[in-house]
């Protein structure tokens, strides 16, 4: 039984979910518009150039989740799975999760999202463990602080490796899908490093290591 790890946005989701639930805050106005909204695309644009903080993403992310009661969450966190996240779930990607589980492989998403919205979308794919950026509450409510070392870059080997040890789980055989240059210190750890509809910066590192290749979203 081999571990399958897999990344989360624009590798298991047609699309990023943070960024979406932003436009989702937006759009049912909870969120003030312009101001969030150019926030929300160069947070974005940074990470895609590979130039993002991600300790200022999670403060820009967390704003919502502290200001807002657990409920009003959990309801908007619904309609939002429903929604915005079912239309990026797409054939091939539950294919790919299926190829893993069909073989008995233990799996596991690895994301630089965080918990809150990603939690629901691991329960939809049936992948039960879950590492993400972590959040901390005090009496039900978020209070603005990450727990431990957030999923991100060299971030997710260092919470991989403690997860690993904790669950005394190996890496032996172990798969890693993603589509960013982001996750190339993850890539490059496990047994079988799997790019998937790679951005430009990937794509040239795994031609170059002759990496496989997978197409869920994208043509060609």
């Amino acid at each position: 039984m081999a571990l399958a790890l897999y990344d989360l946005d624009n590798t298991l989701l047609a699309g990023d979910c943070e960024y979406a639930w932003c436009e989702f805050l937006v759009d049912t106005g909870v969120l003030d518009g312009d101001e969030v909204r150019a926030a929300n695309e160069r947070l974005h644009g940074e990470y895609l150039a590979g130039t993002l903080v991600i300790h200022e993403s999670v403060r820009f992310q967390l704003e919502p989740l502290v200001e807002h009661p657990p409920n009003y969450l959990r309801r908007w966190r619904r309609e939002f799975v429903s929604s915005r996240i079912e239309p990026m779930i797409t054939e091939g990607a539950v294919a790919l999760v299926d190829e893993h589980r069909d073989a008995g492989d233990d799996l596991a998403i690895i994301t630089a999202s965080n918990s809150f919205v990603s939690e629901p979308i691991a329960e939809r794919f049936g992948i039960p463990s879950l590492l993400a950026v972590e959040l901390e509450h005090h009496e039900h409510r978020f209070t603005g602080r990450v727990v431990g070392t957030p999923t991100f870059r060299e971030g997710k080997v260092t919470r991989l490796v403690e997860w690993t040890q904790e669950t005394r789980r190996t890496l032996e055989g172990s798969y890693f899908y993603s589509d960013s240059h982001n996750d190339l210190p993850l890539l490059e750890l496990v047994d079988n490093p799997v790019v998937v509809d790679p951005d430009p910066v990937l794509s040239a590192h795994a031609e170059a290591r002759e990496w496989a290749v997978r197409r869920l979203h994208a043509s060609g």
